[in-house]
């Protein structure tokens, strides 16, 4: 049922031996394909290290609003939870219009969200505007970020994969200071706007992912030999072969499209009037963005629920409820720690060093380190993805624990550090479902850490208010 590693470049629709008569894209592991890192590495610092950064945004919102911490974690845990819980969903985009023209989207809906936040009158007016908005902007962003990257490199791609994402550990260092800098000069509702204005880079970012085309590509004479593509992503990677069944539906409606205009012009006689020519123009493009929608939609309906589902695989199964718990231990800290330095009076020592930067610092060291040993012949990934998963959730428990600045220094160094077995995700996914369906399973798995960032703050700062006194 499923495809080994050495799938990984090849239609999945042809035949075994002929594998080797394929010749892999041009930009495959080289040339545009840095690009791809380079525009993703800027997603993740504009996306994720905002929301890991929210945590100062917070502790302006509980002295604005005057909620409590559960009620206003919300805000922050939806942004997050909307960003992954979406995940599945940005398919139907990517299928219909490709990633550069969704994360274009997504980058005006982001920064829409955050200029609407600064007017927000109450956290009821947030949880809409940046919660939502801003969140599925951030979604529609991401995605395809993770997927471009996927389908540009081969021999290459936990490499590329491990550099695009320590974006988040760069962009929380970032995002932080410059967010607190903001708050300080300007007020958190200037801040959020200054913000919304640095989130159209995103578009940017999304202006960079040209695609890799299937058959007729515009501009590559490569023709069919197009079809050697890296597999794991949403656009390429399909259950039963749907790679050749997509080219033949793009050439039908380009032939479709000729045959169209041939009859009218027989119809209209040699020179027909301009009126005519307009509105079948019009007809044409509406029929064609119909059909896309339709043959977009088919793909990932069968993707996600068509007869090789995932969900018969069991241990595929276990682990989506593993990852419904997983992403909270990873997202709480970011959320509660500036009220926990100004609890124990801290406030001084953590403006010299904040402790979400020396998570962020060792979030990005873990990666590679992690990574680097994870690829060790003589270790298992699964022995090293673990591991640091037990050190990430015992680090969480003994955090409230810590009541000085260098206990929970180091706390949060186990933590960044620990967290770093993130970039091992898709390489267990892998393990789990096959290269084939890595793309529609790690969607399946980012929704459910959608959940679990989106349950797990608020429940953490309700557990607060309850073992606080005073509040």
């Amino acid at each position: 049922m499923y495809t080994s590693h050495e799938d990984i470049g090849y239609d999945f629709e042809d035949d075994p031996k002929d594998k080797k008569t394929l010749r892999p894209h041009p930009d495959v592991d080289g040339g545009w394909a840095w690009m791809m890192v380079v525009s993703s590495f800027f997603v993740h610092i504009l996306i994720m290290g905002s929301q890991m950064a929210l945590g100062v945004l917070n502790v302006e919102w509980l002295e604005e609003f005057h909620q409590s911490r559960g009620l206003t974690a919300w805000v922050s845990s939806l942004s997050m939870g909307v960003t992954l819980i979406v995940g599945p969903f940005i398919g139907l985009f990517i299928n219909t219009c490709g990633c550069r023209w969704t994360t274009i989207v997504g980058g005006l809906l982001n920064a829409l969200g955050w200029v609407l936040s600064a007017y927000a009158a109450n956290v009821h007016c947030l949880f809409i505007t940046f919660g939502v908005a801003a969140g599925l902007g951030s979604g529609m962003a991401y995605l395809p970020a993770v997927v471009m990257v996927g389908r540009y490199f081969q021999k290459r791609r936990a490499l590329a994969q491990g550099l695009s994402t320590t974006g988040t550990g760069f962009g929380t260092f970032l995002m932080t200071v410059l967010l607190k800098y903001l708050c300080m000069e300007y007020g958190w509702r200037n801040a959020m706007f200054i913000q919304g204005a640095v989130s159209l880079n995103l578009c940017v970012c999304g202006a960079l992912m040209r695609p890799l085309s299937l058959g007729k590509d515009e501009g590559h004479p490569g023709g069919k030999d197009m079809q050697a593509m890296p597999a794991p992503s949403t656009e390429s990677v399909r259950s039963g072969g749907q790679l050749g069944s997509a080219e033949e539906k793009d050439s039908a409606l380009g032939k479709e499209g000729t045959i169209c205009d041939l009859q009218a012009q027989e119809c209209q006689g040699q020179a027909p009037p301009r009126m005519n020519m307009c509105a079948l123009r019009v007809l044409k493009t509406m029929s064609q963005i119909t059909l896309r929608v339709r043959k977009g939609f088919r793909e990932w309906y069968s993707g996600y629920f068509g007869t090789a589902s995932l969900f018969t695989n069991r241990m595929f199964v276990a682990f989506i409820f593993w990852a419904l718990f997983a992403y909270s231990s990873f997202v709480i800290p970011f959320i509660h720690l500036p009220e926990i330095v100004n609890l124990y009076n801290l406030a001084e020592q953590n403006d010299v060093f904040p402790l979400t930067s020396i998570i962020a610092i060792l979030h990005i060291f873990g990666k590679v380190s992690l990574g680097f040993v994870a690829d060790l012949p003589c270790i298992s990934v699964w022995n090293v993805f673990l591991l640091a998963n037990f050190t990430l959730v015992l680090s969480i428990f003994i955090l409230p624990l810590m009541h000085t600045y260098a206990g929970l220094a180091v706390i949060c160094a186990l933590i960044g550090f620990s967290s770093g077995y993130f970039s091992l995700m898709p390489v267990v996914t892998e393990d789990l479902v096959g290269i084939e369906h890595l793309a529609n399973a790690y969607g399946i798995i980012i929704c459910a850490n959608g959940v679990s960032a989106l349950l797990g703050p608020p429940f953490a700062g309700w557990i607060g208010t309850a073992l606080i006194p005073g509040d």
